[in-house]
């Protein structure tokens, strides 16, 4: 189910993989292929990773089998898993037509989450593995600046979308907008062409599913952040975009921290005051403040 160890690099370089990544993961790939129990036990996560593949808003949870990697492989056995998929991610993006590009930008974000782990942590790994199962089943696709997952309606927001003269109930298919890191500014011109690129995107290659509406669940919505950021700053802009879904109750401290600086346990008091964002996170927190997860939605109609 895995290259052998002259094509292993080369898929890694493909799947933005750290460089200093590559030789660790090419050296255990024998632990892998050597073991009948552990190619069991990877042959077992590739196929709960494509179970129900047409079926959205279900991520299989496959913590439960990567855990059961044996001592040793524990941080890298989610690589080989994610590599071992490739080939059923890539058939399934060419029976709809995707392009290969998309493909390939959709999953590199594998390379960017062990880019977030070593730099946490200084090792090989991947940061939120569970993230990563939207892309390889084909959920997710990076379509320039954003990221859209296939979604549906939940019963909370729902009645929020219908309220605004939307054909919209439970179940109705959405579009749930991310904001990976590591992909440059947040212009609005980014974001418009990004856009522009999902509503043709899905028009063509999820036909069947017309979402209705656009979701973002994110501290980038916490309106909070217009009281430290210029009116003209990319995430203001960004935050106009929305209208409001609902308000969290329950703070979310560690999100901005770990976004903007990298680790969600950083003292507070020590946090940097570099860019006005880092201020802004920094300063609230320090001042008693809390931050809230914004969960902000617009229309979407496709062509």
């Amino acid at each position: 189910m895995l290259p052998d160890v002259d094509d292993l690099p080369e898929l890694l370089l493909d799947l933005a993989v750290p460089h200093e990544d590559i030789n660790d993961l090419v050296a255990q790939r024998g632990r892998v292929t050597g073991d009948p129990g552990v190619l069991r036990l990877l042959e077992s996560c590739v196929e709960e990773l494509f179970r129900d593949p047409e079926e959205t808003g279900r991520t299989p949870d496959l913590a439960g089998l990567l855990d059961a990697a044996p001592a040793g492989l524990t941080r890298t056995f989610p690589v080989y898993v994610f590599v071992a998929a490739v080939p059923r991610t890539l058939a399934r993006h060419r029976e709809r037509g995707i392009p290969a590009e998309i493909s390939r930008h959709t999953l590199a974000d594998l390379g960017r989450h062990m880019a977030v782990h070593r730099r946490r942590h200084g090792t090989t790994g991947v940061q939120s593995r569970r993230w990563l199962v939207r892309h390889f089943r084909g959920e997710l696709f990076q379509l320039g600046r954003l990221q859209f997952e296939r979604a549906r309606l939940g019963e909370r927001t729902a009645p929020v979308i219908a309220a605004a003269g939307l054909d919209a109930a439970p179940g109705t298919p959405c579009l749930n907008l991310h904001v990976p890191d590591f992909h440059g500014p947040l212009t609005p011109s980014a974001c418009d062409r990004s856009l522009a690129r999902a509503r043709a995107f899905f028009a063509r290659h999820f036909p069947q599913e017309r979402p209705v509406a656009a979701l973002c669940h994110s501290w980038l919505l916490d309106p909070q952040l217009r009281r430290y950021l210029p009116a003209d700053s990319n995430i203001v802009r960004f935050q106009d975009r929305f209208r409001t879904a609902r308000e969290d109750t329950e703070p979310s401290d560690t999100e901005p921290v770990q976004f903007v600086f990298g680790e969600p346990g950083l003292p507070v008091a020590e946090l940097p005051r570099r860019t006005s964002v880092e201020r802004a996170v920094g300063d609230h927190l320090r001042a008693g403040g809390h931050w809230y997860i914004g969960h902000g939605w617009f229309p979407f109609p496709v062509e």
